[in-house]
């Protein structure tokens, strides 16, 4: 009998070294994101799941839709699953402090994407569009689109995301160097496509001779190009956007955008899925700093062609 168990144990022995990387890394990985119902999250989850798995995790994706209550109860699930690793989009820059701090207390290392919060030391790394390049070259098309002269409006993100201050301020920096150009609107559409629609025909409604239209996002500036389609304005006003969705590529094919910046999602989605695996096996993210910028790109009518998966321009 004992000789038995001595061969069992040694036969287990000698196939643990075989047991690496994914059978090594079994374990599951949380990925909250923010509302799949918008593209662009709906691609950060797919490929951060996706990842996972095929590193040899199991992987669930859950939605906070910006509401940081919710947020904090996913990550409480993860905390009670005994998830490895959590992939965080944050629902609020100051009011996900608190729900990464639970996770880091239960030992869970946290891994923010997209949007960053207002401490840093406490997720293990921060992956994010450079959104301040992103939207200086969104600007410098729109110019080039609308002219150097004329009224027009900024629809804006969501306040309790930094991205949003962010691309505003870059388009001001560059805008701001036309002096003729008149920015007689700013309005908040919280990243909505139907809000983005209602602002626009509120705007319309006040100003009426704009020429163009500037977004922090894809959705906020397909809802505006639909007012302005409603109103018979849409050929005499230049809109861009902000993202790179799968909708603002046809609308660039279709005439109706003017351009859209594409943010790689995809890539720093499976990037931080890579990170965090590196920092389960090693203690390591193989990065050389928390925050990590990934830039952004231009799509127009002369390179959408390119544009071959969701968040994706081929070379």
């Amino acid at each position: 009998m004992f000789k038995k168990a001595l061969r069992t144990v040694m036969a287990a022995v000698a196939v643990a070294p075989l047991l690496t990387g994914a059978a090594w890394a079994a374990g599951q990985m949380t990925v909250i994101v923010n509302d799949p119902s918008n593209p662009y999250w709906l691609t950060e989850g797919n490929v951060a799941k996706a990842t996972a798995e095929k590193l040899g995790y199991t992987a669930t994706v859950g939605a906070h839709k910006g509401d940081t209550n919710t947020e904090s109860n996913l990550i409480d699930t993860a905390i009670t699953n005994k998830s490895v690793a959590i992939i965080l989009d944050p629902a609020n820059a100051d009011g996900s402090v608190g729900a990464v701090k639970k996770a880091v207390a239960a030992g869970i290392p946290v891994f923010l994407v997209n949007a960053e919060i207002n401490q840093e030391g406490l997720a293990k790394a921060q992956l994010v569009s450079n959104n301040a390049q992103g939207a200086a070259i969104g600007a410098q098309q729109w110019v080039e689109a609308v002219g150097d002269k004329g009224n027009y409006a900024e629809l804006f993100g969501s306040p309790s995301d930094n991205n949003a201050a962010t691309r505003s301020n870059g388009y001001e920096t560059v805008l701001t160097q036309y002096p003729d150009l008149k920015k007689v609107a700013k309005e908040v559409a919280n990243w909505d496509r139907t809000q983005g629609h209602n602002k626009m025909q509120s705007i319309l409604q006040a100003h009426p001779d704009i020429i163009g239209v500037i977004s922090g996002n894809d959705e906020m500036a397909l809802g505006a190009i639909a007012a302005l389609k409603e109103a018979g304005k849409l050929a005499n006003v230049k809109v861009g956007g902000f993202d790179g969705s799968p909708d603002a590529v046809a609308a660039i094919k279709a005439g109706e955008l003017q351009y859209t910046v594409l943010q790689p999602v995809a890539t720093f989605s499976a990037e931080a899925v890579k990170q965090a695996d590196s920092f389960i096996k090693t203690g390591k993210t193989g990065a050389t700093s928390e925050k990590q910028l990934f830039d952004c790109i231009l799509i127009t009518k002369d390179n959408v062609d390119k544009y071959t998966a969701p968040f994706v321009l081929s070379e």
